[in-house]
């Protein structure tokens, strides 16, 4: 297996329907102009609030790629 090397973005996800669709909404969109996706790294999840009760969540990852040749 040939070393990788690989790059990392950070992108923010939102959802008012929860954490993980946060996270599946921002991996879907940043699909559509990364290639070579490998991993995934939730570094921060807030939230705004309306009416006292939960918004929108918002999730910040950090998404890991290998780099082509």
């Amino acid at each position: 297996m040939p070393d990788h090397v690989y790059k990392k973005i950070e992108v923010v996800g939102s959802s008012a329907k929860g954490f993980e669709e946060a996270v599946q909404n921002a991996l879907a969109r940043a699909e559509k102009t990364v290639r070579n996706m490998r991993w995934f790294e939730v570094t921060e999840t807030r939230g705004n609030i309306d009416e006292g009760k939960i918004g929108d969540w918002q999730v910040t990852l950090k998404i890991g790629f290998t780099l082509e040749e």
